[in-house]
């Protein structure tokens, strides 16, 4: 079967994948699908299963209907779906009508076309089956569809020990899906209006070799980023690497073009090496699609080193400024052109009725704003988003306000569009143009709440007005209208200090610097690239009274340059209406003086404080939500948070000096309702995806004690710290679910870790450790029940591993690693493949159970162990190689019922300063042979299962040789009376150094060894209790009985 989640707007895409899900949901038709995406496509794909006898969907339908291309995986039961047959007849009717270009594919897996084409073999029992519980109707026209299909043209995929592996037809199918859809290919984006024609100009221009930079140019609100968007997305699919990146002149002035540069280039060349590498070599052999979006400099089109693309390469950017494009290199520059009359018509028909035609009543004033509009996309969305729903009568009110204009200029009409808002929702555009654009949506709602009345509601006002967007969950507006906000405020005094808000950095240091500030300043942004120093004055903000937002901020590359002056002060006298105080650099040494009552967002990057406030300063933060002090080297206490009850974040990374949080008497504000206590390296927006709350204390090297805290929390983060000992008290934590302690000072854990039933998670990598949990030196022994996830990696004393856990596995994933820890002895390396073993057998039945759970192929559960070694346990892996690849019997199916067969592997590989972080996954090619007149008729079937290492993250070197058990659900596999199985191993890992190119390669495996665990298919439930597993199996049947 072909669902996606159900929407109210049909969703378009550009593949339908049909498939029976019994035969080829995990194999072959997951792994398709995967390639497909890969290339950038949007792939219908059906995770629910339909019941026979029940009609097509509806949402089944619409997908068919909206698609472009279908594939068919004709499999030998598809027939024997009524629901496969409906799609197959629904496929075929739009293929025969001579105006639809749909496009069908058949891939006939592991079936004869000409059984197809003459509904023959199992299909012919299948039809007859059907035939006394449907329609004579539905019958004739599904065998007519099932017929026409089997006479089209496709691949057949014989699946036999001489055909090829699946992987080589996955890329043939791809290649040839991207060549149909680029030449029958409809407009990326149907709803935007008068695009085609330039796009295909574009598309001609790409398709020359002699044009690398093709640059667009037009007035602000042309579309010239639209276009843009909707020629890179038809053509990315054909480039090895492609980027959009938008506004980039925005983010260069607030990032630095270094700090751009090198993130830019860890996406294309897919690592996070820094710039330092040679890069050149490796950008040379890579086809790359990049569009530079509103470019101002002709030096930001090769701040990232187009030159060094490799052949076929692609630069899309466009401008406002045609000199610039000129002066960057571009080989071609195309101008954006207005919309046509007809186009204009139509685009804005769409936003002032939601109609694609206009009603006669309304055509006369239609035309009049049409006019007026010019041709500018932006101004006709405005235009009609304001007049929607509006009577003739407002219409033409509306007319006569733009004629009293004169020269009607889309300033004007841009200007008209906010007579319709009222007080708060002019005051919020303002802000965003003016201090926030381009700041976290949820942030922005959080501060602007606290002084506006319906602040959520006004800003969803202002997205469904076209006056406000949300892009990527951050606040944002076209620069057209953030220019015309900005006019707006100029325009109210020529003094700037009697401006509501100030931004440019002349008006804001003329105001600070000689004390010409007034209360009717509510806001004050300045990017300091464009200061040479701003000195402050004691008394510089005393006359803003009415002041609710400070942000003065350094992009990363400046931040050493201490621009700010304190004039000789030690605090400065801030207004109690702030409500966001974002100050990098601050250069006082505490906050004494201001009362944060009404403060929500409080950020000192990098500041000079010693403490917030003072200790005898009874302050009231009740509205505060966020602390960020991070990279304070003079911090050394936080103050008395008792009072802020709806704190959210505190973020204190990189803060040298501290040493105490808070007072043992003092810490009561814990237990209140703080979120997320952060001190680590990770950013907010990744914390978001945690579910529990969490205490981090990563990198606080001046911390010793492990913290007490009265409130349990889930996350307990003390890497990186001088902490040595983690004390008894670890046992009040008792839902700890993640424990990190890698790279401190711990040698000591306390056995009442034990007591922990809830931690999943336990990481000691590069501990001196000396106990954990027994008084023996050098021995880990026994471990928290239900842990998931064991990181021992480069614990250079650890000799003994007596720990064997036979708890089954709670979730479906087991993590260990052992990694340079050479000291083991063999007895223990026996243990940890035991206990590998054990987990194994455990999530077996477990897997097993979900035989037919979709997941993404890059997170499938599994099981993955690591620890040095060169040599293969005879007794876990009877069966094995010292190559990389390997044959094996399957045992009979001894029993009344089906099984399945879970394939546990090991491989030794020589990863000898191999980076953790440049492992990529484990691919695993089987082929399976069934016995003949068995279930599966004679044949073979090709398989291909990857254990991604997504776990393995860190900039570490391996030393040596080692061991890896692996498992995962991908290699479940339902038994068809298989009585053979041959193996060939990969290790993929991402190669670079300073004499080769980069890019993926794999690291030789040098022996390997398979197991295989045989599950009843009845036994669908896993019991809770403790199992046990024999290693007497016969030869070749992988060592392990079957479980029971």
């Amino acid at each position: 079967m072909a669902s996606s989640s159900s929407s109210s707007r049909q969703m378009k895409h550009q593949v339908f994948l049909s498939f029976r899900g019994e035969d080829t949901r995990l194999n072959f038709t997951v792994h398709l699908l995967q390639a497909l995406k890969d290339k950038g496509l949007n792939v219908f794909f059906d995770e629910e299963k339909l019941e026979k006898g029940e009609e097509l969907s509806h949402a089944l339908s619409q997908a068919i209907a909206a698609s472009d291309l279908s594939i068919l995986v004709l499999s030998k039961d598809y027939a024997s779906s009524q629901s496969c047959l409906a799609e197959l007849s629904d496929i075929m009717d739009r293929k025969r009508k001579p105006t639809d270009k749909h496009i069908v594919l058949p891939i006939f897996y592991h079936v004869d076309p000409s059984d197809v084409r003459n509904i023959g073999g199992t299909f012919k029992t299948s039809f007859e089956e059907h035939e006394s519980k449907r329609p004579i109707e539905d019958m004739k026209r599904w065998k007519v569809a099932f017929a026409e299909i089997g006479a089209s043209k496709g691949w057949h995929i014989e699946g036999g020990k001489s055909d090829r592996f699946e992987t080589e037809y996955i890329k043939d199918v791809v290649e040839y899906v991207l060549k149909k859809l680029n030449s029958n290919c409809r407009s990326v984006s149907e709803e935007l209006v008068g695009i085609d024609d330039q796009k295909k100009k574009l598309l001609v221009l790409i398709e020359q070799a002699g044009i690398h930079v093709i640059g667009l140019w037009g007035m602000s609100g042309i579309g010239k980023t639209t276009l843009a968007d909707a020629v890179y997305k038809e053509v990315s699919p054909k480039f090895e690497c492609s980027l959009f990146l938008q506004n980039i002149s925005e983010k260069i002035k607030k990032q630095g073009s270094e700090s751009l540069r090198n993130e830019l280039l860890s996406k294309l060349l897919n690592n996070t090496l820094s710039i330092g590498y040679p890069y050149h070599e490796r950008l040379n052999n890579k086809k790359i699609l990049l569009v530079f979006d509103d470019v101002t400099d002709p030096d930001q089109m090769d701040f990232v080193g187009v030159k060094y693309f490799g052949p076929g390469s692609k630069i899309i950017v466009t401008s406002r400024d045609i000199q610039v494009l000129r002066n960057g290199g571009a080989n071609h520059i195309h101008e954006v052109k207005k919309l046509n009359m007809n186009d204009s018509f139509q685009l804005f028909s769409t936003y002032a009725f939601q109609l694609l035609n206009l009603p006669v009543d309304f055509k006369y004033l239609s035309f009049k704003f049409v006019e007026y509009a010019q041709g500018n996309p932006l101004a006709l969305k405005v235009l009609g988003l304001k007049l929607y729903t509006k009577s003739i009568k407002e219409w033409k009110s509306e007319v006569t306000k733009l004629k009293q204009c004169g020269e009607i200029k889309l300033s004007h009409i841009l200007k008209s569009s906010l007579d319709g808002l009222d007080e708060i929702e002019k005051n919020i555009f303002l802000d965003v143009a003016c201090i926030f654009k381009g700041q976290h949506l949820n942030y922005v709602e959080k501060i602007l709440s606290n002084y506006y009345k319906g602040a959520r509601c006004g800003i969803s006002k202002l997205v469904g007005k076209c006056l406000l967007e949300v892009k990527y969950e951050s606040i944002s507006m076209h620069g057209m209208l953030e220019e015309m906000g900005k006019d707006i405020v100029m325009q109210e005094s020529e003094y700037p200090g009697k401006r509501s808000r100030l931004w440019n950095c002349k008006d804001v240091e003329e105001v600070i610097s000689y004390d010409k500030g007034t209360d009717l300043i509510k806001g004050i942004k300045v990017d300091m690239t464009e200061v040479d120093s701003l000195q402050f004055c004691a008394t510089a903000f005393e006359k803003m009274h009415k002041l609710r937002y400070i942000n003065i901020s350094f992009p990363k590359k400046m931040l050493w340059l201490k621009k700010l002056y304190a004039n000789q002060v030690e605090s400065i006298s801030l207004p109690d209406e702030l409500r966001f105080l974002r100050w990098d650099v601050y250069p006082f040494k505490s906050l004494s003086g201001f009362n944060p009552k009404n403060l929500v967002v409080l950020k000192l990057l990098h500041g000079n404080m010693e403490q917030l406030w003072n200790e005898d300063d009874d302050m009231n933060l009740t509205n505060l939500r966020e602390i960020d002090v991070s990279y304070c080297k003079n911090l050394r206490k936080m103050h008395n948070l008792s009072s802020a009850i709806n704190l959210e974040l505190l973020r204190c990374i990189g803060c040298e000096s501290l040493v105490e949080l808070w007072n043992e008497d003092d810490h009561i504000w814990w237990m209140l309702r703080s979120r997320t206590i952060i001190f680590s390296v990770h950013d907010l927006v990744h914390l978001r995806k945690i579910y529990f709350d969490g205490l981090r204390l990563n990198g606080c090297y001046s911390l010793k004690k492990f913290p007490k805290v009265p409130r349990p929390f889930c996350s307990l983060d003390s890497s990186e710290t001088k902490i040595e000992e983690v004390s008894d008290s670890i046992k009040d934590h008792h839902k700890l679910e993640t424990l990190w302690l890698g790279k401190s000072k711990v040698k000591k854990v306390s056995i009442n870790i034990l007591k922990l039933e809830f931690l999943r998670k336990l990481d000691l990598s590069g501990c001196p450790i000396e106990e954990v949990g027994c008084p023996k030196v050098e021995l880990l022994s026994d471990l928290p029940p239900y842990l998931e996830v064991l990181s021992v990696n480069d614990c250079t004393s650890l000799e003994k591993f007596d720990s064997l856990d036979d708890e089954l596995c709670i979730n479906h994933n087991f993590l260990t690693r052992f990694r340079n820890c050479f000291n083991l002895n063999q007895d223990s390396t026996s243990n940890i493949e035991a206990n590998a073993m054990l987990k194994i057998g455990s999530l077996a039945k477990k897997w097993a159970a979900r035989y037919d759970w979709q997941y993404n192929p890059d997170r499938a559960p599994s099981l993955i162990c690591c620890f040095p070694g060169n040599k293969i346990s005879a007794n876990m892996f009877k069966c094995q190689s010292m190559k990389s690849s390997l044959c094996l019997k399957i045992a009979p199916n001894g029993g009344s019922g089906s099984r399945f067969l879970v394939f546990a592997i090991c491989l030794v590989a020589d990863l000898t300063n191999c980076l953790e972080f440049q492992l990529r996954e484990c691919i695993c090619e089987y082929q399976l042979t069934t016995a003949g007149g068995g279930n599966g008729g004679g044949g073979c079937e090709n398989f291909i299962s990857e254990i991604c290492f997504r776990s393995f993250c860190e900039p570490v070197k391996y030393m040596d040789y080692h061991v890896f058990i692996l498992s995962s659900i991908a290699m479940v596999i339902e038994d068809k009376n298989y009585e053979e199985a041959s193996f060939k191993f990969y290790i993929k890992n991402f190669h670079f150094d300073e004499d080769n190119d980069g890019g993926e390669k794999y690291i030789k495996v040098e022996r390997c060894g398979v197991h295989v665990f045989y599950v009843d298919a009845t036994e669908k439930r896993v019991a809770g209790n403790k199992r046990s597993f024999s290693h007497d199996g016969e030869e070749g049947d992988g060592g392990l009985k079957r479980l029971k």
